[in-house]
């Protein structure tokens, strides 16, 4: 049997044409979902991501407005900035693009932000909820992990799940949101790294692979069981040029169920949960006000 290729681009689509309903529901309230994108330094990679952002925004109706900060601004004005941000109410969703210049403190930054605006999920406040099953704001890309998963009707309740790589955009958060007993999870959850022994001992029992490493090459098709869904998170450029996982796709393809591509996979659901954060930040201050 052929394996299924998860279309998370067509997916994301579908979810953008969610927002933008949500958002024209919201214009006829008179309020105009906002967004905040703050990226210090000159990262020419988080240029283009934000650049890709701001568009999507345009795209469903939310106003955006893109603050480039200079790589050498002080710390107290960044938090100031922020805190500008926090304050204003035309603003609902702030997202603070990462990496920082190494004189940065990230927490720092993080501490400062609005939990009622952190549409990544990052402050920790906005990572208590999580843990703690509360969270209204979950971060973008595992909620879009789990929201591909769940709209390609892939069973996650009592599912044996292996995430391998623990980063705290990826995979440790993912690995809270699947084990918890709420709707959309409920799974037994396996979180490998760097220091777990005989990886391929815990990849080969996943009905559900997801993979957030970072590196080319890391799951082979041996290391995976016959009908497996796995869930390539990871971009990385080669030397020449080509954009891949850490999946060996060709390979991986012809033993597994379903599985995400690179690109067009995990990347696309990213922002359209983004985008959702964003309006469910507005929703949120809307019944409040």
């Amino acid at each position: 049997m052929a394996v299924r290729i998860i279309d998370g681009k067509g997916i994301a689509a579908e979810v953008r044409s969610e927002v933008a309903e949500r958002v024209a529901g919201l214009k006829g309230r008179g309020v105009t979902p906002g967004l905040a994108a703050v990226l210090v330094g000159d990262d020419e990679p988080s240029k283009i991501y934000v650049a890709g952002k701001v568009k999507a925004c345009a795209e469903v109706g939310i106003h955006s407005e893109r603050l480039d900060l200079p790589g050498d601004i002080s710390q107290a004005d960044l938090v100031a900035e922020l805190r500008r941000l926090n304050d204003d109410p035309d603003v609902h969703g702030i997202l603070v693009q990462l990496p920082f210049p190494e004189h940065i403190d990230v927490l720092a930054v993080h501490e400062a932000l609005s939990p009622e605006k952190d549409v990544d999920g990052l402050t920790p406040v906005s990572v208590g909820r999580m843990v703690r099953g509360e969270a209204t704001l979950l971060p973008c890309t595992p909620l879009g992990i789990v929201e591909m998963l769940v709209r390609s009707k892939i069973p996650i309740e009592h599912a044996e799940v292996v995430i391998v790589g623990r980063g705290q955009l990826v995979g440790m958060p993912l690995a809270i949101m699947l084990s918890q007993k709420a709707a959309n999870a409920n799974a037994t959850v396996t979180l490998c790294h760097t220091g777990t022994r005989d990886v391929i001992v815990h990849t080969r029992r996943a009905e559900i692979l997801i993979v957030a490493a970072g590196r080319p090459g890391t799951v082979t098709a041996d290391m995976i069981t016959a009908g497996a869904t796995v869930v390539d998170v990871a971009v990385n450029r080669l030397e020449d040029g080509r954009l891949v996982g850490d999946v060996e796709f060709d390979s991986v393809s012809k033993v597994a169920g379903a599985i995400t591509p690179v690109p067009g996979g995990v990347g696309p659901m990213t922002i359209a949960m983004l985008l959702a954060n964003t309006t469910t930040a507005a929703e949120l201050a809307a019944g409040a006000a």
